[in-house]
């Protein structure tokens, strides 16, 4: 058991064990057949811990059929649920994934949830990733606005990318207060490579 699925497994736990359903939490844990996996993704009246796990250890084991499941999660309001969704999700190698979280990373309407979905793009290194990083950071670097953690991550993942696309929007970055270091440290790796 990898560190993503252990903190999974114990953050629901408690919720499994709340709803008193401990012992077809321990079966899920420790199943490997992956048609059972997939049938709890898509069986009426499946609690959302149980899903999770299914999604999890279907995507972390190459199985496409958990996609769609974990596109949700990684857009869930549980930031926890987000991280095991992105884990799962840049394992799992669907060649839907960077689209779709471009698509959740550049929605204006659910940007406080767009965490994850910026980390993920950094981390797929597709071609879909930059441009969804400069048009989120660029709506973001207005005074004042409240995601900035979310900035923070777009401005992080410019700089690993290390795309010459970027330069302008992390130059406008620097007087940000909250930016300024990681532009400056981003701007230098563009001059790097």
């Amino acid at each position: 058991m990898d560190e993503e699925y252990r903190s999974l497994a114990d953050r629901l736990a408690g919720e499994a064990e709340a709803a008193g359903e401990s012992s077809a939490f321990r079966v899920l844990l420790a199943t490997d057949d992956e048609e059972e996996l997939a049938r709890v993704l898509v069986e009426p009246e499946r609690p959302l811990w149980a899903r999770e796990i299914a999604a999890f250890r279907l995507g972390c084991s190459g199985d496409r059929r958990a996609f769609e499941a974990l596109v949700l999660l990684l857009n869930h309001r549980d930031p926890e649920r987000c991280v095991g969704a992105a884990h799962a999700l840049a394992c799992l190698g669907d060649p839907r994934t960077p689209r779709a979280a471009a698509a959740l990373a550049t929605n204006t309407l659910r940007t406080a949830y767009a965490l994850h979905p910026v980390r993920l793009l950094t981390v797929l290194r597709a071609p879909e990733s930059v441009p969804a990083l400069m048009a989120t950071l660029e709506r973001l670097l207005a005074p004042g606005d409240p995601y900035w953690r979310v900035a923070l991550a777009c401005v992080e993942g410019l700089g690993q990318l290390a795309d010459e696309r970027a330069r302008p929007l992390l130059e406008a970055a620097l007087p940000h207060p909250r930016l300024g270091g990681a532009a400056r440290d981003a701007l230098a790796r563009l001059t790097a490579d």
